[in-house]
């Protein structure tokens, strides 16, 4: 193979299925069985779905546990910069040769047969992990839970709802509560579910769902409560009070992801990690592309002098309402937003709570996606929540624009898209 025989397979399998999205178990069942079922022979799994956080929560978690001296493996998606990102062993990605193996392995497999590229990954990585000794699998779902390809792994050690909102409603439903059914869908018999902080109406599903099945569950506000003070980490967890260091990930929303983290790993029996380990963790955690301060590169050496330009790849109205929440503080530098989103989003919902606090929003297109929202019609709906509001071509252009206008140091956060995202990540950081 090719050093680049993992994009060549890659390219490939996205012409296996009309759709990239088709929620089903049955084809990667099908696969995985012709595989010999590697999500068998996989170490202890925590397996996560919700909304917003679950990569987070995730983040933190593997390091709590590599700070433990555990050996972590880790699924996720989307990836930011390289698909390599998906596949992590100890927080470092797959190499290329192994990358390209077992996809190759996969391909052969199906024998053409019609699966989703997402489906056909998921069983690579389960072929990579089976490979390797671990002492546990954290495995992020794509989208929703119930028909979520990762979902194959019937005996997770642990399962976690981070929490839930309004979301990728063309696939999972309208209503809060019919994402929540399909979040839920991870809860597996007799196995412990730690549950996030949920709106009432998801708690309900969750609650009923885990009753049906025999799930037992640890409960935000319950169980379980994590809140800062000062500048202190406080998480009870069954009666018993922690007092950690805060999150290096940034924003008041990562106060109750860290909280789900600590719960998580201390649900973990033997192989949960001590205090020492906890606090570690937290403190090392690193997640590119949520509230990610960016630091060197020619996107910031287009702003004056001590301004600050800031990432993240929030996209939906839940995204939002944290962002404005972190934002909102006393730094008296006025914000501007850099806004590329996919015409699949709430735009308005998204917006919203950060129009107050914004002083302008450049809207751009987001490269090389199909679905990208056209920046003239993504500028007049900000318009029409009363932002001033512009297209620009790109990024730099928006910085560009926000630079020649500003008299004094601002703050750039560029936001809704994690494609967007991972396109500034490779160009700029």
């Amino acid at each position: 193979m090719t050093s680049f025989g993992s994009e060549l397979i890659l390219a490939r399998l996205q012409g296996l299925h009309p759709k990239a999205i088709d929620l089903s178990l049955g084809r990667i069942e099908r696969l995985l069985a012709a595989l010999g079922h590697p999500e068998r022979r996989l170490a202890p799994v925590v397996h996560i779905a919700g909304t917003n956080g679950k990569g987070s929560t995730l983040a933190m978690l593997d390091a709590m546990l590599q700070a433990a001296g555990r050996r972590v493996q880790r699924y996720i998606s989307p990836h930011l910069v390289h698909f390599n990102e998906r596949f992590l062993f100890d927080g470092e990605p797959i190499d290329e040769p192994e990358l390209a193996e077992v996809l190759d392995t996969c391909e052969r497999s199906n024998r053409g047969a019609a699966i989703t590229e997402f489906e056909i990954v998921t069983a690579a990585a389960f072929v990579a992990f089976a490979r390797r000794e671990a002492d546990a699998v954290l495995l992020e779902t794509g989208l929703g839970g119930r028909l979520d390809a990762t979902n194959v792994v019937a005996r997770p050690r642990l399962t976690a709802l981070a929490p839930i909102s309004l979301d990728h409603q063309a696939f999972l439903g309208e209503r809060i509560e019919q994402i929540a059914f399909e979040k839920a869908g991870i809860l597996k018999p007799g196995m412990p579910g730690i549950v996030g902080p949920q709106p009432p109406e998801a708690m309900v599903v969750i609650e009923r769902r885990a009753s049906e099945i025999g799930a037992p569950l640890s409960i935000h506000g319950r169980d379980w409560r994590a809140a800062r003070a000062g500048d202190r980490l406080i998480v009870e967890v069954d009666s018993r009070s922690r007092d950690l260091p805060l999150p290096a990930l940034a924003g008041c929303h990562q106060i109750d992801n860290a909280g789900l983290a600590v719960a998580c790993a201390l649900a973990l029996g033997e192989l949960a990690p001590d205090d020492g380990a906890i606090a570690e963790g937290l403190r090392a955690a690193r997640w590119p592309g949520r509230l990610q301060r960016l630091t060197r590169g020619p996107l910031v050496e287009r702003l004056p002098s001590t301004s600050e330009l800031w990432l993240d790849g929030g996209h939906n109205p839940a995204a939002g309402q944290a962002l404005a929440a972190s934002l909102n503080g006393s730094d008296r530098r006025p914000l501007h937003l850099v806004v590329g989103m996919l015409n699949t989003k709430d735009e308005p919902g998204f917006l919203r709570p950060l129009a107050p606090l914004a002083r302008s929003v450049h809207t751009v297109p987001v490269p090389d996606e199909a679905a990208s929202r056209d920046p003239f019609e993504a500028a007049a709906e900000a318009a029409r929540l009363g932002i001033a509001a512009t297209p620009a071509p790109d990024v730099a252009g928006a910085l560009g624009a926000i630079a020649a206008a500003a008299r004094d140091p601002v703050r750039v956060l560029v936001c809704g898209s994690l494609y967007l995202a991972g396109h500034v990540l490779r160009e700029n950081a």
